[in-house]
């Protein structure tokens, strides 16, 4: 099992539902995105107001239960790999109880608009990254 730095809950509305009465699969992102950003407002909120951006260049989701109105949701979120100017976080969005519905990554790109290239991941968010779970 991966050493995750970082879980959230996330409320399931019954707009996320499709006509099978499950969370549509198209939803599963913007859930990963609701953690990512819960994520960066807790850690990195220094960088919000910058021109840094954190763009996700690859986003990939594995399938394994649907999630219906009535279940709970965690999303766990790990750092899989830090490159220079890149990071991959993986993602499992679970019931806190054993049952896994999702399993996804992405690949994200520390960006400056400014220049319109990849920047490297500033030393902070970094020395996040190389922490223990049980540290933070």
């Amino acid at each position: 099992m991966k050493n995750f730095k970082f879980n959230t809950s996330i409320e399931i509305r019954f707009a996320d539902l499709d006509a099978y009465g499950h969370v549509n699969n198209a939803v599963f992102f913007s859930y990963l995105e609701t953690a990512r950003v819960k994520l960066f407002q807790q850690h990195f909120g220094a960088f919000l107001g910058t021109d840094l951006m954190f763009l996700v260049v690859r986003a990939e989701c594995d399938y394994r239960l649907p999630i219906e109105l009535t279940d709970q949701l965690r999303i766990s979120i790990s750092i899989d790999q830090v490159r220079r100017s890149s990071f991959d976080f993986g993602y499992q969005m679970h019931d806190g109880a054993g049952k896994i519905f999702a399993e996804a990554k992405t690949v994200m790109v520390c960006y400056d608009p400014q220049i319109k290239k990849p920047v490297a991941i500033p030393p902070e968010i970094k020395a996040f990254f190389a922490q223990e779970p049980s540290s933070l």
